[in-house]
């Protein structure tokens, strides 16, 4: 299991384009499903343990915070030729047996994870209402081989900052994760 952290990149940065095919519904979402709400856009996976140590809290805060007008979004960018089990429709069994209240998309291309600099999963990214990145690190201080529970906190505090006007905390600890599983270039 590879440790990969997040790639840290400046708060402020600008919520990047994108449109891409939500595996349950097959409709494209593009970044205007998040215009004017605090955001959180998540980089996660079927198989990556250090996602499914998480899979159940990522509901869980999704379905705590989407009642406050927080948006949620998950995508996978991971090659599926070289990792069936991120497939889209593999992708779509885990959203649907999970109960995902989010949209899962999948990024072929890889377009939209190179434009995020996202590098692992999970790899979570939250924007504030001008869609501007507030935070981007941990979920919490859980890890699979860690004895210490998973509850969000990092997120959570995030999140809860930005719904009372509050500053975000600028000490952001990245991720730790299974890296992004890029496709071989054909040069």
């Amino acid at each position: 299991m590879s440790r990969t952290p997040s790639i840290m990149i400046p708060l402020g940065t600008v919520l990047p384009t994108f449109s891409l095919p939500d595996v349950v519904s097959g409709n494209n979402i593009t970044e205007q499903l998040l215009s004017g709400n605090i955001s959180v856009v998540m980089f996660i996976c079927n198989h990556c343990p250090y996602v499914k140590h998480v899979n159940k809290e990522l509901v869980r805060l999704a379905n705590d915070y989407m009642c406050k007008g927080v948006k949620f979004i998950a995508i996978s960018a991971n090659d599926a030729a070289m990792y069936p089990d991120d497939a889209p429709d593999k992708m779509k069994v885990v959203a649907v047996q999970l109960k995902y209240p989010f949209p899962y998309l999948y990024d072929e291309s890889q377009h939209t994870a190179r434009a995020f600099d996202a590098a692992c999963t999970p790899d979570f990214y939250i924007f504030d209402k001008n869609k501007k990145l507030a935070y981007h690190g941990q979920l919490d201080d859980s890890r699979p081989s860690l004895n210490v529970p998973v509850t969000g906190k990092d997120i959570r505090d995030a999140l809860d900052n930005l719904l009372n006007n509050k500053p975000v905390s600028a000490l952001q600890r990245p991720g730790i994760g299974c890296n992004i599983k890029w496709k071989q270039s054909n040069s």
